[in-house]
């Protein structure tokens, strides 16, 4: 009888550990899944994803009149679809897209609006394919404007990532699994034969290339990154920098007009899969196959804490400008455009909010916390962490060790030498002189005053002797400083989906990750150097909560102003309201 009832009382826990969560609690209040909201293929049948690309989603408002301006583009196999978005207000209608499109020997892979030229009547959409292309279409007018790449002369490898070049309206980059990346400009042909190319640009594990044509031709640049796929890309939120992630396992930032390496940082092991700015562009997240996130610090250009939660590879990182709490005490320089200007003021606007606050109140020191950053992560362990960058982590009262203390080899922090060679043929060719300033504007990160401990970690009691000195000396919250070991004693982890995946890493873990991990280059002489500190020398995070929210593996996380966005292999697009966000009509 005791063997039955401990049997039910098993299976009762592990019932309760995969159950699909609806909803979550965090300080600020109760995230719900609006289940009318949910977005999809209008048959709402769950695709078989097995062999197609991950589903991506793209936001752009066209400032309808009539206060329903947002839209929502998403990928599912060969189909592309193009909505209304209602959001928290009202139930989707799958009924009536705007635009459906079906691919025949092709999938689309990713998708980004031009938000500069967006209106209620037209709108321009980047849509890249798993054969090379990238095709230019107007999804309100239903109409296609051109195809670049078409006969693959210039790559054909599967396009990962597709972006607008912030602040212009016809330059826009690609990036390849073939580790390559292409400037194009929208009213360029990309010619008939194979391009030509000389070199512009050369440094450490990368190169820069022109198309050398007689006439002007797409594409106007060829960036050669790493090793391996380039899985993902973004520009800092000035527009001047340019950060992407490869399969070789490392971040990468560039100053993008100078074509100039800003810094680097390594994985703990296996490749980087995405990665995102913070909304003031002083800190970058990543996350892939170590299934850790990793906060690297634009300003001293290195690794400054890692984050595990995850069981399985990190498929999609990103900030929350929302709930992120940056004061003005150390603003960042700007030199860019008015608009660049106004989306930083309006984040600092909101954290005036009563969300963003909350972590100020929270804080265990009488004076206020200024400084909170919010930012989540999904992955293949279909599961939704969030996370809280606090002062504690920030700005440590004590250097946590000899790591810290060292200078990034590149020597990040000097000027650029090169001069605005890009800058040049960018501006050149859009008219536009708003991106022709190569400066890095960044502020410079003075710890000469004490900064106040932040309890949006958790203490743990079951911290040795040896880990609470060792908080006491770093200055950080007594969870942060928890080794990786200790912590996966405490949850039991348990069957993780990936052979690749991080395990049980320690000090002692360096010989099996270099059987793990072969490339040219050798993790074990990365491992323990600024590019890849060691685990026990960072302060590592815990999630403010960690939830399964799919069956299938996640692939999107956007936050918006009154909800959050999630979607999964199968094909659903899910809306979570914020606290207090919804409508009682729904």
């Amino acid at each position: 009888m005791l063997l039955f009832i401990l049997k039910m009382a098993a299976e009762g826990g592990g019932k309760e550990l995969n159950e699909i969560k609806t909803q979550f609690n965090t300080r600020e209040g109760v995230y719900k899944l609006l289940t009318h909201s949910e977005y999809s293929r209008p048959n709402r049948v769950p695709f078989n994803s097995q062999g197609s690309n991950p589903v991506k989603v793209s936001f752009v408002n066209v400032n309808d009149q009539s206060g329903n301006g947002d839209r929502i583009c998403f990928n599912v196999g060969r189909e592309l679809y193009f909505y209304i978005y209602k959001g928290v207000r009202k139930a989707a209608d799958l009924s009536k897209p705007i635009d459906k499109r079906i691919y025949k020997g092709t999938q689309p892979t990713c998708h980004d609006f031009n938000h500069l030229t967006a209106t209620a009547d037209t709108v321009s959409l980047l849509v890249g394919f798993s054969a090379g292309q990238v095709q230019l279409i107007d999804p309100i007018k239903r109409e296609t404007s051109k195809l670049f790449n078409e006969e693959r002369l210039i790559d054909k490898s599967r396009v990962t990532c597709v972006k607008w070049v912030p602040g212009l309206e016809r330059l826009f980059l690609v990036a390849h699994s073939s580790g390559n990346m292409y400037l194009y400009n929208v009213e360029n042909t990309c010619g008939t034969t194979a391009p030509h190319y000389q070199l512009l640009k050369q440094g450490k594990n990368y190169s820069v290339h022109t198309c050398k044509s007689k006439s002007t031709r797409n594409p106007l640049l060829k960036w050669t990154v790493g090793e391996g796929a380039l899985n993902e890309f973004a520009f800092s939120p000035d527009g001047k920098f340019l950060a992407c992630v490869s399969q070789d396992g490392f971040l990468r930032v560039f100053n993008f007009d100078a074509v100039e390496l800003h810094g680097t940082m390594k994985s703990y092991f296996g490749g980087l899969l995405c990665m995102c700015w913070s909304p003031d562009g002083k800190y970058i997240v990543a996350g892939g196959e170590d299934d850790l996130v990793t906060v690297w610090s634009f300003v001293d250009c290195r690794v400054i804490a890692r984050g595990h939660g995850h069981k399985s590879w990190v498929s999609v990182v990103a900030f929350d400008h929302y709930t992120t709490s940056v004061e003005d005490a150390d603003p960042m320089e700007f030199n860019g455009s008015d608009e660049d200007f106004q989306g930083l003021h309006f984040g600092r606007d909101r954290a005036n909010s009563t969300q963003s606050r909350l972590s100020k109140r929270n804080s265990t020191d009488s004076r206020t916390v200024h400084t909170t950053y919010r930012f989540g992560s999904v992955g293949q362990d279909t599961q939704l962490c969030l996370w809280d960058l606090t002062e504690d982590i920030l700005f440590p009262h004590l250097p946590l060790s000899r790591t810290r203390t060292h200078t990034n080899v590149m020597n990040a922090t000097s000027p650029p030498a090169g001069g605005e060679v890009a800058g040049d043929i960018v501006n050149n060719v859009s008219n536009n002189p708003s991106t022709n300033d190569s400066g890095a504007n960044t502020p410079s990160n003075s710890l000469s005053s004490p900064l106040p401990r932040s309890n949006s970690l958790p203490h743990s009691p079951a911290m040795t002797a040896n880990n609470k000195s060792c908080a006491i000396a770093s200055g950080v919250s007594k969870f942060a400083t928890l080794s990786l070991h200790d912590r996966r004693e405490q949850h039991q982890e348990t069957d993780h989906k990936r052979n690749h995946s991080m395990g049980h890493i320690s000090s002692k873990s360096s010989d099996k990750l270099n059987m793990l991990t072969k490339s040219r280059t050798d993790p074990a002489k990365t491992l323990g150097t600024p590019l890849c500190p060691r685990m026990e020398d960072l302060p590592l995070l815990e999630p403010l909560i960690c939830k399964k929210i799919a069956h299938e593996r996640l692939t999107v996380l956007i936050f918006l102003e009154d909800c959050i966005v999630t979607a999964c292999q199968e094909g659903f697009i899910w809306t979570w309201a914020r606290p207090g966000k919804v409508v009682s009509s729904f």
